[in-house]
């Protein structure tokens, strides 16, 4: 695992001191302004920042600068401090937290156009590292928590998509206490599926789609509390009965969703 810092995300690295707003200077070395920075977003209708007005849309994005990771760099690690928030543009995080007895545990996924920090919190709850190349809109969590308090519509749209993250993450768990194998997998192909718009994809769950995988079998194996060997002999079953094709090793069709729904919904 790659570490930008001994405690996570170097911020002065970034833009000074990201805990305050960056000096104009340090906006204009992104090589965009406000508006095209916005409108070069990938994810702005679906994101956070989809349903704020232009006044506070420009406000927000003041502050904002678009950063990388690389797979294995780490966001933020658990209990230190929480100093930024964040839209995810491109490429996909994992959650993990860490059990009493010191093992890992990864508990969630964040996928482009999710907003990663907490306004409320001052550390960090979880640990949240790049399972690919990733691209951010980076927020210092002081600015963005002065919007909040200011506008009702962004705090409004937080909620919302808090609330929405509380529901998948509710199906996730029960998802999880399925003992069917099968039904974890196909579960999280579809849940895969349906945020492979925000990546490149081809065709739509109505016929076959065809998108990359961004984990591997290891890390898929790693959510869903099963082997390797486990997850690989679920995708072979599938691609046999016809309902995936496995054009590459991290490619992946789906030929049939109604087939994985029904997967699913076996919970014996």
């Amino acid at each position: 695992m790659n570490r930008l810092s001994l405690r996570g995300f170097d911020f002065d690295q970034i833009y000074g001191n990201l805990r305050s707003d960056p000096p104009d200077s340090a906006r204009q070395d992104r090589g965009m302004d406000t508006p095209e920075l916005c409108g070069a977003c990938p994810v702005k209708q679906q994101s956070l920042c989809g349903g704020l007005c232009n006044s506070d849309l420009s406000t927000l994005n003041r502050s904002g600068r678009r950063h990388r990771l690389r797979r294995g760099d780490t966001f933020c690690w658990a209990g230190e401090d929480s100093g930024a928030c964040a839209n995810v543009l491109d490429g996909m995080l994992k959650v993990v937290a860490v059990t009493p007895e010191g093992a890992e545990r990864t508990v969630g996924l964040h996928h482009p156009a999710d907003f990663i920090g907490n306004p409320y919190r001052d550390t960090s709850e979880y640990t949240i590292t790049a399972v690919t190349d990733v691209e951010l809109c980076l927020f210092p969590r002081s600015s963005f928590d002065r919007l909040l308090a200011e506008s009702h519509d962004l705090e409004r749209e937080l909620l919302r998509r808090t609330l929405a993250s509380l529901g998948d993450a509710r199906s996730r768990i029960l998802t999880l206490m399925h003992t069917s194998a099968e039904a974890k997998v196909a579960g999280f192909l579809l849940e895969l599926a349906g945020r492979a718009g925000n990546r490149a994809a081809r065709g739509s769950l109505d016929g076959p789609l065809t998108f990359d995988l961004p984990l591997t079998r290891g890390e898929m194996a790693e959510v869903l509390g099963l082997t390797i060997e486990t997850v690989s002999r679920q995708l072979g079953q599938f691609k046999a009965a016809g309902i995936v094709a496995l054009p590459a090793l991290r490619t992946i069709t789906i030929r049939d969703a109604d087939a994985l729904r029904r997967l699913t919904l076996a919970l014996n």
